[in-house]
């Protein structure tokens, strides 16, 4: 298995770069297992929105490399959330946070909208915003 870093997936799909573009599709064309950790895939999201792309482009990149026979990132299943999370309009990092909170009691936070989109979209686990 070999773990991808934020630049190679970012060259991937944004082809912004064609000779890293080029570097990074040949990889991904290899036959080889490929994963890479939730804090690059959090940190991908980051590039994409500095890229100025849209939410929905950035679900439709995020779901180009989920749908790789020979991509499957670290926490798959929390990561899947995520994304599902994300289009529902939660910030991605905390919609991360909270897939990978997964089977804990609660998430306690200061931070009250993340609290009403957790509320509205049925999150789990419970958000416990703490009053200031």
């Amino acid at each position: 298995m070999i773990s991808l870093d934020t630049n190679i997936l970012a060259r991937f799909l944004l082809n912004d770069d064609p000779a890293q573009f080029k570097q990074a599709r040949d990889l991904l064309a290899r036959p080889d297992e490929y994963t890479a950790p939730p804090t690059v895939l959090l940190e991908l999201v980051w590039v994409l929105e500095s890229y100025d792309c849209t939410r929905a482009e950035v679900i439709q990149a995020l779901r180009v490399l989920l749908g790789l026979p020979n991509f499957k990132p670290k926490s798959f299943e929390a990561v899947c959330y995520a994304v599902n999370w994300y289009e529902a309009g939660m910030d991605f990092g905390d919609a991360l946070h909270l897939a990978l909170s997964a089977g804990d009691d609660a998430f306690a936070t200061f931070d009250k909208a993340l609290g009403k989109v957790a509320t509205q979209n049925g999150v789990a686990p419970l958000v416990r915003v703490l009053r200031t």
